[in-house]
């Protein structure tokens, strides 16, 4: 064993020291951290890497939530273009409602006669009498087996008179209208009351009986009013994006927070043409106006249906939005504060640097000193 002098002993220990702190500012100054591990500071090294890891676990589901609000501006994108659609065939079916109808074919006024009653109390020989256009009087006599029903009684009338046509309608009322276009038709008393059949006697109306060839433009609009709907159903089932599609009744939950105690499930609609309310229409119906009027009704309901869907949606993406923003402050805060726990101040540590290398150069001559007296001792020899 060498034994070193006390001077050159303290040197020797300082200048260790002073390499010891060299390397470690090294160290930080290599890393940025001023804490690399639990041995620098085990406080603040294991609160920075709870604080890394929140911040980890809310990066991963701040790409979830970027997905949502995708999936709701698609939503969106597409209720505005079904819109238009809608209006569209809104257009359609004004045009229709404007566009001529078809020539007359057929028209004129009909005497008609309806009862109210589905039974009658008609007896063996009592009658009826009709008179059609101001003719003679026709008088129909009932007998048995004639009139065990008003259908009975329609069939014996028909046969029994002429330019008459007797029938029951969909509700089983007797109904008897004169055979041509232009005649009235009157019933009177005679041996059987007319109210036996639910009718009053000398009661005399008239309907008008219209037929029209088909608009060709009508029609025309009819089929363009459909393929509109098609393109609704269409558009609707395009309307996906990462496989949800809300427009076609999806749901999806979105999870804000990494314990999954916060989150919001936004609900699916169904935008296609029948969950609007809205479906084909048969051949002909846009020759009616009443028919095409009750289209129109349906094309207003289905806007306000789409208009409340589009409030709903942009409700819901301006949460989702406000939630990916706040959890993209959280992740800096996080960060920010795990670096102030373990970061190292560059400056501080580059003059700390410099400050050893000065020191460790004192040290080395210090050393050189102390080591000059053991040198003097070699002169004496």
């Amino acid at each position: 064993m060498i034994s070193l002098s006390s001077a050159v002993r303290r040197n020797l220990l300082t200048m260790q020291g002073t390499s010891d702190m060299m390397a470690q500012t090294q160290t930080r100054l290599a890393t940025g951290k001023r804490v690399n591990s639990a041995l620098d500071n085990p406080t603040n090294f294991f609160t920075a890497s709870a604080l890394n890891s929140r911040s980890s676990d809310l990066m991963r589901l701040q790409d979830s939530v970027g997905n949502a609000v995708q999936t709701i501006e698609a939503a969106d994108n597409g209720i505005k273009a079904i819109t238009k659609l809608v209006e569209s065939a809104q257009g359609t079916a004004r045009q229709a409602l404007q566009a001529a109808k078809g020539d007359i074919t057929t028209a004129g006024v009909k005497g008609s006669i309806s009862g109210t009653a589905t039974t009658n109390t008609i007896a063996d020989g009592e009658t009826l009498v009709f008179t059609v256009d101001g003719g003679a009087n026709q008088t129909v006599t009932f007998g048995a087996g004639t009139h065990g029903s008003l259908a009975d009684v329609a069939t014996h009338i028909n046969s029994n008179t002429t330019g008459i046509v007797a029938s029951t309608d969909s509700n089983g009322y007797l109904k008897i209208e004169s055979e041509n276009t232009g005649e009235d038709i009157s019933i009177a008393n005679g041996t059987a009351n007319a109210t036996d059949v639910a009718m009053t006697a000398g009661n005399s109306s008239n309907e008008v009986t219209e037929v029209r060839a088909d608009s060709a433009t009508r029609q025309t609009l009819e089929t363009e009013y459909n393929a509109l709907l098609t393109q609704i159903d269409q558009l609707t089932a395009d309307t996906s994006f990462n496989g949800n599609n809300f427009l076609d009744g999806d749901d999806l939950k979105v999870i804000f927070n990494e314990s999954g105690s916060s989150s919001l499930t936004i609900k699916g609609v169904d935008t296609s043409s029948s969950g609007l309310g809205l479906t084909a229409n048969a051949s002909q119906d846009f020759q009616d106006n009443a028919k095409i009027e009750a289209v129109l009704g349906k094309l207003d309901a289905a806007t306000t249906t789409l208009r409340s869907n589009a409030s709903t949606f942009g409700s819901n993406l301006s949460t989702v939005q406000t939630r990916k923003d706040f959890t993209k402050n959280m992740i800096n805060t996080l960060e920010t504060g795990a670096a102030n726990l373990t970061l190292a101040d560059i400056n501080k540590e580059g003059a700390n640097m410099l400050a050893l290398q000065t020191r460790q150069q004192l040290s080395t001559t210090a050393l050189s000193m102390a080591s000059q007296a053991d040198q003097a001792v070699l002169r004496l020899f």
